[in-house]
Parts: structure tokens; C-alpha cells; sequence
């Protein structure tokens, strides 16, 4: 389909000279020789680019642009060049704070009108990308799904605290969607318009993680042969995002603390000071405050990051919204997937509301994407969830025996995940990969838990 160019003149010889040079360049040329035509044909046609003199009869050029910027906010986002002849560049010069792209002089110069065209349309083309992909990212990650107190409770909160620059602290178990809650407030906030940079400060080495952070300059360490931007130099203007904050080690604690007190680092092997303008958030599956305690977690830099404090509910907390989360991981597994449609039968959502969700979202995700993949049927039933028949409200509680009860809420639950997770590597005859598979988890992380838990199984003999 070609692309359709709209020019707009009320000079005959102008818009054939046009229509002709279009369509040699093979696009599609629409023409209307006022103001009034030319919004009309905007509407019916949706034009990619529009050519438009200044002065016409019936409504000026200036005035279809002013009336294209109050529209502009819902449907039109049109690229626009103006035409104009030599002795009025100033009235094209008012055209450009109106919203035209680019402005020509009469006569043409044919090579020129080309160009300008060309780069006016891939403007065009990559604002369209760009929001397509914003709208993906959204559609994707910017959906908390809940009705329940817990969770409209805590959207209220974290809406509060987008608009304002406090650093933010999100708790909660692994999988509970702490993530999802820290794009949502990037997404809430002023800066939504600028970077959302992820970092995860358990899943990389000291060293690694130092220069995720901060970056090199060239010739800092073997192998450095270019100077590299960090994460937060690269979240400069926008939100920078630390999970899993309670494995960041004690020095590199120290180095980001300045950075939020004074909004300055150095980079690696650099001396130059470089300042930056970013809102942190934080995210941890451990009790700081009693990290704090152990001496494994900085008193200063948890009060600098603990200015909003959220705790997000586990999904056994919220077991009213398993069904409408259910229904939302089925709709896009089905299309990622590129099933006909699916649907959760009556006793496969009683048994998805009945099981305890040791991994909470992320674990749910998991098994409805896999019951889309694996169903036979079109209709989902329980066993396609494979989810373990003892996990479930009626068999016996899996929280901590009554001789944690006096520990604090997360210490007994660590107390109780490194039980669950011992359980299955003694199952598993010590093998990781299938005790990945009987917790449901995904090995790499069962790994990083075993190893921030020492736990240590000796395989069952015989």
C-alpha cells in the first residue's frame, strides 16, 4: 500500500507540479485546495505527511496547523512541511512553534523536496515505533492486577509516591511483583518519559556489579578499551531500579549512598565527577532492618532508601485476585503462543485458589503457561496445572511449626523456604535441576536462593 502524501495549495500549477513529482517517487498524493478540505480529508484519509502553503483562502495554513495541535492529543500526531515564498520566512518560522516539522521556500528545488519528505517520513515511521513499543511495555508490565484491600490499598499509596522524587523501598517474598509495582510508579511519575533502568544486585560478582553500576573509562582494568556508561549514569533524568538491594555488598553500599546523597560518582578508574538526576528504587525479598542488625546492610543508606516503604502481600494473602490474575497470564500466553482461545475450567480455578503459591506471581505465571502449552483441550483442567495435590488450603499448613511462631514474620519465613528447599534437594537426590522442576522454579534461581540460604543436602543413599 502506498503512502499517502496530502498536499495543500490553492495554486493549481503548484499542486500538479506536486502530485506529479509524488507519484514518480512512488506515493500515493491526496490534494485540497483549502484549510477547511484539508482537515476533512485528514479525517477520511489519515495522510502520512502533508504538504500545506500558509496563505490560502477560507482558513490560512498557520490556522489548520492550531487546529491540528487541539486535536493532536487524541488521534493526530501528522507531520507537517510548509510552503511558503521567499519573502515570508517569518510566517514559517511561526508555522515551526506551531508544530511543523520543516519548511520549503518557492520555487522547489526538486532534490531538496525530496530529502525533506524522505526525512519527514521516517520521522514519522519512528515516532509510530516508538510508541508501539511503549504500548507494549505497558500492556506487558504496567498491569496490577487485584481488587482486593491489600493491593488497591497499596496502589493508592505507591500513586502518592510517584509523584514526588523520595526514594522508595519495596518488600516482599520473591515473586510477589515488586518489579511490575516499580515500573508501574516510573510509569505514574514525571519521569516517566525518560529510561526505567533495571539492575539486579545479586545476580552478578562484586566486581561485575560495580561496573554495571557505575561504568569504566578506557583503560581502567585489562580489557577496558573504550570508556562504558553505567546504569545509573544511564538512568540520568529517570527511575534507576535495585533489586534484590540486600545482597549489594557492604563497599559498593557505601559508593551508592553518595550517590544519593550528593547525586555524583566517579566512574571506574576515572576522576572526573559526573552528576546525575535519578529516583531509586529498591526491592528486597530480606529483612534489612535485621540485615541492619547482622551488620550485613548500611543503617545509612537503609534510612535513605526506606523514605516510602511498601510490603507487598504474598499471593496466598490475596487469594481473591488468583482468578482475575489467571485470566490475564492466560489471554497473553494464548497470544504469545498463538493459541485459539483457552479457558480455565471451574475446577481448575478452585484448585489454582485452593494451592498456597510458594513462588506467588511469578510461579502462577508459570503454570498457567504451561497448562497452554501442555492442555490438550481448549479447556484447561486441573491436572493440566500440574500443581501439587498435598499443596493446598486443606492439607495440612506449610507455614512455620508452632515452635517458629515466636521468631518475626521474615525470619520464619526464611526459616520456612530453606525448609521447602532442603525437602526437595534431599527428594532430588541433591540434583538442582530437579529440584528446580519439583519446586517449579527456574534453576539458575533455585541456585542463587541455595546459595544466599547455605543450605547444603547430602544426596539420599540407596
Amino acid at each position: 500500500m502506498k503512502t499517502k502524501i496530502l498536499v495543500v495549495d490553492d495554486d493549481p500549477d503548484i499542486v500538479g507540479t506536486l502530485k506529479d513529482r509524488l507519484e514518480s517517487l512512488g506515493y500515493d498524493p491526496l490534494t485540497a485546495s483549502d484549510g477547511l478540505r484539508a482537515l476533512e480529508l485528514i479525517d477520511q484519509q489519515t495522510p502520512r505527511l502533508m504538504l500545506l502553503d500558509l496563505e490560502m483562502p477560507k482558513m490560512s495554513g498557520l490556522e489548520v496547523l492550531k487546529r491540528l495541535a487541539q486535536s493532536r492529543q487524541n488521534e493526530h500526531e501528522l507531520p507537517v512541511i510548509v510552503m511558503t515564498a521567499y519573502g515570508t520566512v517569518s510566517a514559517a518560522v511561526e508555522a515551526m512553534k506551531e508544530g511543523a516539522y520543516d519548511f520549503l521556500t518557492k520555487p522547489f528545488d526538486v532534490d531538496h523536496l525530496t530529502i525533506v519528505i524522505r526525512k519527514a517520513l521516517e520521522r514519522e515511521r519512528l515516532t509510530r515505533q516508538v510508541e508501539c513499543l511503549r504500548t507494549e511495555i505497558e500492556t506487558r508490565y504496567a498491569h496490577i492486577i487485584g481488587t482486593s484491600q491489600k493491593i488497591t490499598s497499596l496502589v493508592a499509596l505507591a500513586q502518592r509516591a510517584a509523584n514526588s522524587d523520595a526514594s522508595l523501598l519495596l518488600l516482599g517474598e520473591s515473586g510477589t511483583g515488586k518489579e511490575l509495582f516499580a515500573r508501574s510508579i516510573h510509569q505514574w511519575s514525571p519521569r516517566r518519559s525518560m529510561p526505567f533502568v533495571i539492575i539486579n544486585c545479586v545476580a552478578l560478582t562484586d566486581t561485575l556489579l560495580e561496573n554495571e553500576l557505575f561504568g569504566h573509562e578506557k583503560g581502567a582494568f585489562t580489557g577496558a578499551d573504550r570508556l562504558q556508561k553505567g546504569k545509573i549514569e544511564m538512568a540520568d533524568g529517570g527511575t534507576l531500579f535495585l533489586d534484590e538491594i540486600g545482597d549489594m555488598p557492604i563497599p559498593l553500599q557505601a559508593k551508592l549512598l553518595r550517590v544519593l546523597q550528593d547525586h555524583e560518582f566517579h566512574r571506574v578508574g576515572g576522576t572526573h565527577l559526573i552528576r546525575v538526576n535519578i529516583r531509586v528504587i529498591a526491592a528486597s525479598n530480606k529483612d534489612l532492618k535485621q540485615a541492619v542488625k547482622a551488620g550485613r546492610f548500611r543503617e545509612d543508606l537503609f534510612f535513605r532508601l526506606n523514605v516510602v516503604n511498601l510490603t507487598l502481600p504474598s499471593l496466598r494473602e490475596r487469594k481473591e485476585d488468583i482468578p482475575k490474575l489467571a485470566d490475564f497470564f492466560l489471554s497473553r500466553h494464548i497470544r504469545d503462543a498463538k493459541k485459539p482461545l483457552m479457558q480455565l475450567s471451574e475446577q481448575a480455578v478452585a484448585a489454582l485458589t485452593r494451592y498456597s503459591w510458594p513462588g506467588n506471581i511469578r510461579e502462577l505465571d508459570n503454570a498457567i503457561a504451561r497448562a497452554v502449552v501442555l492442555s490438550p483441550h481448549n479447556t484447561i483442567e486441573p491436572e493440566a496445572l500440574a500443581l501439587s495435590s498435598t499443596d493446598t488450603s486443606e492439607a495440612p499448613a506449610l507455614g512455620p511449626q508452632p515452635t517458629d511462631w515466636d521468631l518475626p514474620y521474615h525470619e520464619s519465613m526464611d526459616q520456612h523456604s530453606r525448609s521447602i528447599i532442603a525437602s526437595a534437594l534431599q527428594a532430588a537426590n541433591g540434583s538442582q535441576t530437579k529440584a528446580a522442576e519439583r519446586l517449579r522454579l527456574q534453576r539458575t534461581y533455585l541456585a542463587r536462593l541455595i546459595k544466599q540460604k547455605n543450605i547444603s543436602v547430602e544426596p539420599r543413599r540407596g
